[in-house]
């Protein structure tokens, strides 16, 4: 076990050797995993799918071509075409951008609050902590689809709204997560000396507790980013997201749902297949990491 213990850094110092090699084992660990690696290559297909893809793939994703509505996939509309007229293909492209530029924004922004809450709540200890975690017991015992249902009900967020919002209600869980975290390295000697020799609280936190906690916040990230990208699918599927001529695959599931019956298959299966495979993608990529990262599973 001595071979795994790693030794806290001193202000200023570089990493050391044994750290250095803990970061190679990790990733060692994390490219034997096949599942995450495999999760890894879909994340990267469907980014390069939705970024890349307009740049070679020319669609209008703005008007509306009602001579061409429901076409069914061809050399020229490789997935069809939608109630309106637009390229299916192209409406996949677009709708996926907008999906992975929300999920990845309200995800880090949800792991970003909850790190600096759970931070804070566990190092300040006592009763601080306590009301600190009751709001954050309260808040998971509201179901967040609910609380989007009510804010989408009485207004009609842009992108940025959307982001905010779901980053607001969705920082509870990783809270718990890095609280745990840092009531284990808080009695830390290192973080003992440094409050002895009078180092501020925020310094302790900042420097020493959360570079620690490295591991634990880039695994939170990783879910937060899949719920977020199924929140915002539920919430556009409900007709409560981003307005037309915007749309997101929750929104594009939503907009084909009625034409599915009539077998126009392209208009429902293809988003629905891209949010299970984006969803799984990264909850393999973070079951990777966690596994990558534990210290009782290396050898």
């Amino acid at each position: 076990m001595s071979a795994v213990i790693q030794p806290a850094k001193t202000p200023g110092t570089a990493d050391t050797p044994r750290e250095s090699s803990g970061t190679r084992l990790a990733v060692r660990r994390f490219l034997r995993n096949r599942l995450a690696i495999a999760g890894l290559g879909v994340v990267v297909f469907f980014v390069l799918f939705c970024f890349v893809g307009p740049l070679v793939y020319h669609t209008d994703q703005t008007h509306t071509n009602l001579q061409q509505v429901n076409l069914s996939p061809s050399g020229a509309h490789w997935l069809g075409t939608d109630a309106v007229g637009h390229d299916e293909l192209g409406r996949l492209m677009y709708g996926g951008k907008v999906s992975l530029i929300v999920g990845l924004a309200a995800g880090v922004l949800a792991t970003v609050i909850g790190t600096l809450w759970g931070a804070a709540a566990g190092y300040a200890g006592g009763w601080i902590d306590a009301v600190m975690m009751r709001i954050v017991d309260a808040g998971i015992a509201i179901p967040a689809l609910f609380i989007l249902l009510v804010v989408s009900a009485i207004t009609t967020p842009g992108l940025a709204g959307l982001i905010l919002i779901l980053g607001l209600v969705s920082w509870l869980v990783p809270t718990r997560l890095i609280r745990a975290e840092t009531l284990t390295l808080k009695n830390r000697d290192y973080i003992l000396t440094l409050r002895a020799i009078g180092g501020t609280h925020a310094r302790a936190i900042l420097r020493h507790i959360l570079p620690n906690s490295v591991s634990t916040i880039v695994v939170a990230a990783t879910f937060q980013i899949a719920d977020a990208i199924l929140l915002v699918a539920y919430v556009s599927y409900l007709g409560l997201g981003l307005q037309p001529p915007a749309t997101d695959w929750g929104g594009m599931l939503s907009a084909g749902l009625t034409a599915a019956y009539s077998g126009y298959w392209w208009l429902i299966l293809p988003p629905g297949l891209a949010i299970i495979l984006v969803v799984w993608a990264f909850n393999a990529i973070g079951d990777g990491l966690r596994d990558a990262f534990d210290v009782r599973g290396r050898g």
